[in-house]
C-alpha cells in the first residue's frame, strides 16, 4: 500500500524491540503505531470477489497503519490459496466458504493450517431472479415450476435449454449437479467473474431481460436492487455430501478465517488482529460499495471505513505490552 507511516528513528528502534506488540508506549502513556514494515510481512490471499477484497483492504490497512507490518496481497483462486499454506506463499485466508474437503487436507491431514474463527459474516448462496420476474410470474420462485419457464431463459450459449448464469468457475457451486439431479432443462453458463455476473443482473433489471442466476450474500448489490431467491429442495445435513448427487439447496455459511500453522505460531500481533477481526455483512457491503461504485481504491475505502468505525475495529487490536 502507498500510505506508509513515517516515524522517527528512535520510535522505529523501539518498535523493533517490541515485536509482537501493537505499538510502543510514549512518555505520556499513549500508544504510538509501530513504524511501517518494521514488524515483518503478512501474506494475505485475496479471492476474486469484492467482498473479500473489502476484508483484505481493512485488515491490511490496520496491519500496516496500526501495527507496522508490510502486507502482501496475493490474488488467488480459493483452492490455490490453500496450497499457499503448504509452500509458504499464504499466511491467511480471510473469508472461507465451507471447503470441508480442503480443511481435511490442509488442517487435519497435512497439519499446515489452522482455523482462526468466524469473520462475523453470514454467507448465503442460491438461485435468484430479478424482482420484476417474480412479480410477473409469481410461481417462478419455486423450482418445480422452472421447467415451464425454461424458454424464457434461452441464450446463444445455453444449447437450446434455459440458461442458469454462474460466475467464476472457481466459486463454490453445486449448480451443474443440481440441474442434472433435479432434471431441469437448463444449462449452467459461466459469466467468468463476479463483475460480469453483477452486470448481467443489473441489465436484467434495467432492461427487463429474463435472468436466472447464481448469487450470494454478503453482496453490495442487494442494497441497491431487488432480487428474489428461488426455493430449491430444502437443505438437510449431509444432502450435499456427494457432489455428484446433490439435489438440495445450499446451506447457510458461517464464514471463517484460516491461517497457516506457522503464522498462527509466530505471527504475534498480526495473527492476533486477524483472529480478532470480526464484522457484519453491512460492514463488508459498505466497503465493497466504496470500491465498486464510488471509485475508491481499496486503500482509500479502508481508510474511510476505519476513520468512521473506530468502535468496531479498535477491539481487534491486540493489547499492548
Amino acid at each position: 500500500m502507498k500510505h506508509a507511516m513515517r516515524l522517527t528513528a528512535v520510535v522505529t528502534a523501539l518498535s523493533l524491540a517490541v515485536a509482537g506488540c501493537s505499538g510502543v508506549k510514549s512518555d505520556a502513556g499513549t500508544t504510538t503505531p509501530a513504524a511501517a514494515g518494521s514488524q515483518g510481512t503478512v501474506k494475505i490471499a485475496v479471492n476474486p470477489w469484492v467482498g473479500y477484497e473489502a476484508d483484505a483492504a481493512v485488515v491490511g490497512y490496520l496491519l500496516q497503519k496500526k501495527l507496522g507490518y508490510t502486507v502482501e496481497k496475493k490474488n488467488l483462486k480459493e483452492e490455490i490459496s490453500w496450497q499457499g499454506f503448504e509452500n509458504g506463499d499464504v499466511d491467511v485466508i480471510l473469508e472461507n466458504w465451507g471447503h470441508d474437503d480442503l480443511k481435511k487436507t490442509y488442517i487435519e491431514d497435512k497439519k499446515v493450517a489452522v482455523e482462526v474463527g468466524p469473520t462475523g459474516n453470514k454467507g448465503v448462496i442460491g438461485w435468484y431472479v430479478p424482482q420484476w420476474m417474480a412479480d410477473k410470474y409469481p410461481d417462478i420462485t419455486d423450482w418445480h415450476n422452472l421447467g415451464k419457464y425454461a424458454d424464457l431463459f434461452k441464450t446463444s450459449e445455453s444449447k437450446g435449454k434455459g440458461q442458469l448464469l454462474d460466475g467464476d468457475p472457481s466459486f463454490v457451486t453445486n449448480d451443474a449437479a443440481l440441474v442434472s439431479n433435479l432434471k431441469l432443462n437448463y444449462e449452467v453458463v459461466y459469466s467468468g467473474s463476479e463483475a460480469a455476473l453483477i452486470k448481467a443482473a443489473q441489465q436484467a433489471t434495467a432492461q427487463k431481460k429474463p435472468l436466472l442466476f447464481y448469487f450470494y450474500e454478503p453482496q453490495w448489490l442487494f442494497s441497491r436492487e431487488k432480487y428474489v431467491r428461488v426455493k430449491l429442495p430444502a437443505y438437510t445435513t449431509g444432502c450435499d455430501a456427494d457432489p455428484k448427487k446433490v439435489a438440495c439447496d445450499y446451506p447457510d455459511y458461517a464464514l471463517d478465517k484460516v491461517a497457516s500453522k506457522k503464522f498462527a505460531d509466530t505471527g504475534g500481533a498480526a495473527y492476533q488482529l486477524v483472529k480478532n477481526f470480526r464484522w457484519t455483512n453491512d460492514d463488508q457491503n459498505l466497503v465493497a460499495d466504496y470500491i465498486t461504485n464510488q471509485g475508491m481504491s481499496a486503500d482509500a475505502a479502508a481508510e474511510k471505513w476505519v476513520n468512521e468505525h473506530e468502535s468496531t475495529w479498535k477491539a481487534w487490536l491486540p493489547a499492548t505490552s
